[in-house]
């Protein structure tokens, strides 16, 4: 009595997804549900791009963590699932011109345009409280 792979990997990582919409991030797992919020989003919107990488575990989902604490936050927040969800998080990407696909990554637009971007090898280099701080200062910049 074997469990599917499919069904491995899901539990697996419904921790990792947890750890984001427990701040009240919500989840996009469809092409069609980026397209919904993103084509015409007003005010400003993070997009993180969760992995199940070790960088996202020790650097970007905590660091997401500690800039939400910020009193100035965006006004949307999303994720999707690289390797997961794959079609939504390639119809997000859609929105990340000209960087390349990139997981763990975080994107940051005002209304609708991308204005912060930060890269898996900006993530790998640095702490959850450096990559925190980069965020606080993209809200402090964009989300007033």
């Amino acid at each position: 009595m074997g469990m599917s792979f499919d069904r491995y990997m899901r539990d697996m990582v419904q921790p990792m997804r947890d750890e984001l919409t427990s701040l009240g991030i919500k989840e996009l797992t469809t092409p069609e549900e980026v397209e919904g919020v993103l084509e015409n989003a007003s005010g400003t919107t993070l997009v993180v791009v969760n992995s199940v990488c070790g960088c996202a575990a020790g650097q970007a989902r905590p660091g997401v963590a500690v800039a939400l604490e910020n009193q100035v936050k965006p006004d949307h927040l999303y994720t999707v699932f690289a390797g997961q969800d794959k079609e939504a998080t390639a119809k997000a990407r859609e929105y990340f011109a000209p960087y390349p696909p990139s997981s763990p990554s975080i994107a940051l637009l005002k209304d609708g345009e991308l204005v912060h971007f930060i890269e898996r090898h900006q993530v790998e280099n640095r702490s959850a409280e450096e990559i925190a701080a980069d965020l606080t200062d993209a809200f402090n910049r964009y989300c007033q």
